[in-house]
């Protein structure tokens, strides 16, 4: 049975349009990794306005605000992430068809966002007791080549202040609560090229770069029990036209895995192929573009409190229980801290990092309360 307060469930029916309208407000604010400065200003000045005023904007892009933080208490960090997959500089549209918000980002992160200012402001409205103290975290970088940044530098300014860590991302279906390392590359192969006819038989980069992806397609999957691992070339370029023998070409890549020697056998294995191919590439570059921890040696007991918690709450609103997921989340670096960490979010939809991502507008009805009164129960409400 839901623990929400009469006032809580009051708040959410009243605000069920202002979220709306604040997430296809953040939609138009481009904020690809390490550029959120804009989506960081426009939320620090609508906190400012609706009362949270000790929030601030970190050397990161992180915008915060400690509610309750005052002296050397333990606290507990709820974040959601302002940064989008995409690299877009110019604004999106969220368009609202058949009950769904379409838009790039709509659900990851930016519903999530919108529904953590939200409640930011009930808090602030509210002034509920909280005898540990919160942090808000609206966070940078944490898609792709982001690195986790964001969190990384919350956790190094409140080093050894935060107890345990919520991120409100993706749906109600799922908590997770074990972290997916990846190391990801940038390899690239320069060979002499030259004209496809006067030239032919000089070493083509894209025809070598081929054999490569070819090898790392055929790296064995380590089999180690309850492990798992995968790879993937994610991006190709390179050459100059139809009559150039490639003088160049590059490759991202990257492979993940929910468990440290699964990471480890992966390197390994990707080590392998490359030193295979390197007489026969010409000059052949790998570098590393960002490295993602999985889980340290956190307390099990602390984090399926944490978990339990999660799933109960989920449970009282839609009579299922959640199933417990792995997955590269901003979880990832207090999980690898060895702190208890889980990731869940408000609402339903499909197609996260794609251009026809979409929220389920009925979803709301459900998750928005799941988030509400999760974030709640650390409360005691006046």
């Amino acid at each position: 049975m839901s623990q929400l307060s009469d006032r809580a469930r009051m708040f959410l029916d009243n605000c069920s349009e202002e979220l709306i309208k604040l997430t296809a407000a953040l939609c138009a604010i481009p904020a690809p990794s390490h550029h959120e400065e804009q989506r960081a200003v426009f939320c620090l000045q609508w906190l400012h306005e609706h009362g949270c005023k000790e929030a601030y904007i970190d050397s990161a892009k992180n915008v915060l605000w400690p509610y309750r933080c005052d002296g050397k208490n333990r606290i507990t960090c709820v974040a959601a992430h302002t940064d989008t997959v995409f690299p877009d500089t110019d604004p999106f549209r969220m368009e609202i068809r058949d009950n769904r918000a379409y838009c790039p980002a709509v659900g990851d992160d930016t519903m999530s966002v919108a529904q953590l200012m939200l409640i930011m402001e009930y808090v602030a409205k509210h002034q509920p007791d909280c005898p540990d103290g919160m942090l808000f975290a609206l966070n940078s970088c944490e898609e792709g080549l982001g690195n986790l940044d964001g969190t990384k530098q919350l956790f190094a300014d409140w080093s050894g202040r935060i107890a345990s860590f919520i991120s409100l991302d993706g749906s109600y279906k799922k908590i997770v609560a074990k972290a997916v390392g990846s190391v990801r590359y940038r390899i690239r192969i320069e060979t002499e090229g030259g004209h496809s006819y006067g030239a032919f038989g000089n070493r083509n980069a894209i025809e070598r770069m081929a054999r490569l992806v070819s090898l790392l397609y055929d790296i064995e999957i380590p089999k180690i029990p309850g492990v798992k691992a995968t790879y993937n070339v994610g991006s190709i370029s390179g050459g100059t036209s139809v009559n150039t023998i490639a003088q160049s070409c590059e490759i991202l890549y990257e492979y993940r895995s929910d468990a440290r020697e699964g990471l480890s056998a992966m390197k390994r294995r990707f080590s392998e192929v490359i030193e295979q191919v390197r007489p026969f590439c010409g000059d052949l570059t790998v570098e590393v573009l960002g490295e993602r921890p999985c889980s340290g040696s956190v307390n099990l007991g602390a984090l399926k409190s944490l978990t339990d918690r999660a799933a109960d709450i989920i449970e009282a609103h839609t009579g299922e229980r959640s199933p417990i997921t792995s997955g590269s989340t901003d979880c990832n670096w207090p999980l690898s801290l060895g702190i208890p960490a889980i990731c869940i979010g408000g609402y339903l939809g499909a197609g996260a990092h794609t251009r026809e991502e979409y929220v389920d507008l009925s979803s709301l009805s459900t998750g928005y309360p799941i988030v509400m009164e999760f974030i709640m129960s650390y409360f005691k409400e006046n």
